[in-house]
């Protein structure tokens, strides 16, 4: 992206501008949350950077709770960094209410608790077919051999996308997440295009059980099928979620884990509590941060938002919000209770929440019944991706080869 320094705008409080890169900033690219918790403590609740293109940076749970709220106000038209005047389109996360309700009023049966509860049993057999591949080998990069196929391959099913095309696929979900111009952003999305539109056609040809051959016969509520366009919309959508925060989320919790013995003891000794790991997890250890486009002016926590302006909602920092969760930077298994946006909230609440929930759930489960005592291999901790979806760029671990795993049941 464009690092640039813009003119900061009349309307804008100088008090409130920080010179701050959220592509490029060295702290992120070291350790991403570590970087923005630093962050949280030391800047305005929201603050504006000139960089990329001039945009507003919301911190606080409070304040990004009312933002994600507020369509009215802070538009999701617009879901870039800088503001690019050719936005793709992803339905529904691009309309705002009421717009969007249709769309979540079809998807939402699909990923409720009950249709994900059915999942259980094939999210446990594909968990242990990746711990089996690894088992024994005594060492893994975590990101390349398990957290890129676990998430990956559930929503490949689920989709009815050929297993075949997995390292395309998620080749094209991580260029889409690495692109630095609009230009590469367009490129990128006819890469997608492409490779979604050769499976859409092979479904509308010969319809099957699975995701992408219902939303090509669902109706909307007024009787309606999808458009071609919003087919591949909507695909496009699923296709980005599903093939990339996961991944990033599970592999920042095994880090996180890899390098607590005593919290991995206590995991292996009771497995059932891969629940509440996971919860905290997802607490601590959000990936996205989420764009809005101001769209009638209002003033909030000291800001003047005017017509035109970029915000970014920084979701991760909602759950280390000392505010809302006392002692946040601490891993807390026991924590009563817990508080974070990582699945946003209001209008545009995640829809895959309970599905993303149960994965994390059950692979963790599954590996810490089986896996030895593991650590981060290198001396060094791997870098960080920062931008809109957060990321490791690896994550290498080694455990005992001499100590046997416990064989899936």
């Amino acid at each position: 992206m464009d690092t640039m320094v813009s003119a900061v705008p009349p309307h804008v409080d100088p008090a409130l501008v920080v010179d701050f890169d959220i592509y490029r900033d060295a702290g992120l690219l070291e350790d991403v949350h570590l970087a923005y918790s630093a962050l949280q403590r030391r800047v305005p609740d929201v603050f504006y950077t000139p960089r990329n293109g001039g945009h507003w940076v919301a911190t606080r749970h409070d304040i990004i709770a009312q933002i994600v709220r507020s369509p009215e106000h802070f538009s999701t038209q617009q879901m870039n960094i800088p503001y690019n005047p050719n936005p793709p389109v992803f339905i529904p996360l691009s309309l705002d209410p009421p717009d969007n309700i249709p769309f979540r009023q079809l998807l939402q049966p699909i990923f409720a608790a009950k249709s994900v509860r059915e999942m259980e049993p094939d999210l446990k057999a594909f968990a242990d077919e990746l711990i089996d591949r690894v088992a024994d080998r005594g060492e893994c990069d975590f990101l390349e051999d398990i957290a890129a196929h676990y998430p990956v391959g559930v929503f490949m099913r689920l989709m009815g996308l050929p297993m075949e095309k997995h390292g395309i696929f998620r080749r094209l979900a991580e260029e889409h997440f690495a692109v630095s111009s609009h230009e590469e952003m367009r490129a990128s999305m006819v890469d997608i295009t492409g490779e979604l539109g050769l499976c859409i056609a092979e479904r509308q040809r010969e319809p099957r059980d699975d995701l992408l051959s219902q939303l090509i016969a669902a109706e909307l509520k007024d009787g309606r099928r999808l458009t071609d366009n919003e087919l591949m919309s909507m695909v496009q959508l699923l296709f980005l979620a599903g093939l990339d925060t996961v991944t990033n989320v599970m592999t920042f919790g095994c880090r996180h884990v890899a390098r607590d013995p005593a919290l991995q003891e206590r995991l292996r000794g009771n497995p059932a509590e891969a629940g509440a790991f996971a919860e905290e997890v997802i607490r601590m250890f959000g990936v996205v941060n989420t764009p809005r486009l101001v769209v009638d002016d209002i003033d909030l926590a000291g800001a003047r938002f005017r017509k035109g302006d970029m915000v970014l909602s920084i979701l991760s920092l909602a759950g280390r919000d000392d505010r809302h969760n006392d002692d946040p930077l601490r891993f807390d298994l026991d924590r009563e209770a817990r508080t974070h946006l990582t699945f946003s909230t209001g209008p545009h609440l995640c829809l895959g929440h309970a599905l993303a929930r149960t994965e994390l759930r059950i692979f963790y489960e599954q590996w810490f019944s089986r896996m030895p005592a593991f650590r981060v291999a290198d001396d060094r901790d791997p870098g960080s991706r920062a931008g809109l979806v957060m990321a490791l760029d690896s994550l290498p671990l080694r455990w005992d080869a001499d100590v046997a795993p416990v064989r899936a049941a």
